[in-house]
């Protein structure tokens, strides 16, 4: 099969102290999303939209920094973001200044907060948050730890696991919220995307609730996310250049040695889908 074109500027090492202060910056994270269906499926050209912005048409295999929901965000937001699956050390994209970091370089953007999202605010970037799973839906103190490191926060049922358009729902309120900053304010936009989290079988012409969520479902939730991505890449460079990081939080099993969901020690949960890349303005 044959690589197809991309449409932003491919940056393996990017300069962050560049990027930062310049672009506005995209974080996606798939929750949930194994890297070997993803891989798969870009493989088969199932995920048309995607691999245009995937380097070299493919994701990057990592290794996720937790398990679950809330210990990998805590991770990420704090500058720890997917380690790539080959002996390091590997420079980071963002790091807290402490003695003794053997992954911060001189393309690291560093800062003195304890993560980067308060540290953009710090410098100027409006910091957005749109929620997806429930360790982001504000319903109660655990529900608010992340969101609350933002300036401003979404989130709604029809955001949930529990919905099947929750992505169509969530760019839609994306939309809205870049189209009301103004233009010279720079935006950090981080979307938490729920759909391929369980249950997910809906997603699946055919599938029923009684036989439950499968490796299956889980991939026609990525397809059903890859449908849509492409209209949260518009927005989000809608307004100048912008620095997108798309990639997993944690993988899930399904009857993987007997294992099912995640939260425990299995490689179809520790690795991981990652990838970045600029969306030129539009």
């Amino acid at each position: 099969m044959s690589t197809p074109e991309h449409t932003g500027t491919v940056a393996p090492e990017p300069d962050m102290n560049e990027v930062i202060g310049r672009d506005d910056l995209l974080l996606v994270t798939l929750d949930t999303l194994r890297f070997d269906v993803a891989e798969e499926l870009a493989a088969a050209g199932r995920l048309p939209n995607l691999v245009r912005y995937l380097p070299g048409g493919r994701w990057e295999k990592r290794h996720a920094p937790g398990n679950f929901t809330y210990a990998s965000h805590q991770a990420i937001f704090a500058g720890f973001l997917p380690t790539p699956a080959t002996p390091g050390p590997h420079p980071r994209l963002f790091a807290a200044r402490f003695e003794g970091s053997e992954t911060t370089a001189g393309r690291t953007f560093v800062y003195d907060t304890p993560d980067f999202v308060s540290a953009l605010a710090g410098i100027g970037y409006h910091t957005v948050c749109l929620g997806g799973v429930g360790f982001f839906n504000k319903r109660g103190p655990m529900g608010s730890v992340l969101p609350g490191l933002f300036a401003e926060s979404h989130w709604g049922s029809e955001f949930s696991v529990a919905s099947p358009t929750s992505f169509e729902a969530q760019i839609a309120c994306a939309e809205k919220v870049i189209a009301n900053l103004p233009r010279e304010r720079k935006l950090f936009l981080f979307v938490n995307v729920s759909a391929l989290h369980q249950p997910n079988w809906f997603h699946l012409p055919g599938a029923t609730r009684e036989a439950g969520d499968t490796r299956e479902t889980h991939a026609a939730a990525l397809e059903y996310v890859d449908r849509h991505i492409g209209r949260l890449f518009t927005a989000a460079s809608s307004r100048r250049r912008c620095f997108a990081i798309v990639c997993s939080d944690h993988g899930t099993a399904y009857g993987d040695g007997g294992f099912t969901g995640h939260r425990l020690g299995h490689e179809a949960v520790w690795t991981v889908p990652y990838a970045h890349f600029f969306l030129e303005a539009r």
